[in-house]
């Protein structure tokens, strides 16, 4: 069976673990908040409503198409994009191009930041590859505007950064839900990774001031990941309901 990402892919190595998942869906949590085009995850109430559950489901989607073969893959993102018009049909609106763009890009540079926080740095070639197979998921969706390499993603990134991020109350309202998910020291966790993962006009948007206090604790982690340890710190970290399906994330390839 021909695989949609192959079986020594950096990819797979990167969404194989859990703890880098939960990095990439930190990361995430705050470009969704300022993202201009926010009001459409609002439309069906269910991101502000339950902002775990919906990280849940949209890694799960991420995954089944990332580990299975071509076929159910594409299946999965035909999936994806007919509940895409389903809410257009329901709103009676188009979602903007850009806005599935933005995703695309969030996925790309979290990916890579999130797994070169807790592993090491990635090779051009590696970051090549990732750009290479979040653009197969956007061409398959029609999105157009696509990168043709590292190099032009990075460079529209950039102004993605400049011109489709804006604070508003969809920003404020998101980040008080997920301070009641989290809890307050979890919460004080989300923030601490954020600011040692998002890019700067991210930062700067947030007011996540100061530097990140996280680099002593990703210490600690590390030593504990290496010992196989890392679940114990985990369970301090994450809300307990929440535990069996991080668990869950781990793929052995």
């Amino acid at each position: 069976m021909e695989y949609f990402t192959e079986r020594d892919s950096i990819v797979r190595k990167i969404w194989g673990r859990a703890d880098t998942v939960l990095f990439i869906f930190a990361g995430a949590a705050a470009e969704f908040a300022l993202n201009k085009s926010v009001d459409w995850l609002y439309f069906t109430g269910k991101l502000p409503a339950d902002p775990i559950g919906r990280l849940f489901s949209t890694v799960g989607y991420a995954r089944q198409i990332i580990f299975s073969g071509k076929e159910k893959a594409y299946a999965a993102i035909d999936k994806m994009s007919k509940i895409h018009s389903a809410v257009e049909s329901s709103r009676g609106m188009t979602i903007p191009d850009h806005a599935y763009r933005d995703v695309l890009f969030m996925l790309i540079h979290y990916s890579i930041a999130a797994f070169e926080m807790l592993e090491r740095k990635l090779t051009l070639p590696e970051k090549e590859e990732i750009v290479e197979v979040f653009c197969v998921v956007g061409e398959r969706m029609k999105i157009p505007g696509l990168p043709a390499g590292y190099n032009e993603w990075e460079a529209i990134h950039g102004r993605h950064l400049e011109h489709d991020l804006r604070k508003s109350d969809y920003t404020t309202d998101l980040y008080k839900q997920y301070r009641r998910s989290l809890g307050k020291m979890r919460y004080l966790v989300l923030l601490e990774v954020q600011k040692h993962l998002v890019p700067l006009r991210v930062k700067t948007l947030l007011q996540l001031n100061g530097p990140s206090l996280l680099s002593p604790a990703l210490f600690l982690y590390k030593i504990c990941r290496a010992l196989g340890m890392e679940w114990l710190l985990k369970s301090l970290l994450l809300p307990p309901a929440y535990i069996k399906q991080v668990k869950a994330l781990e793929y052995k390839t």
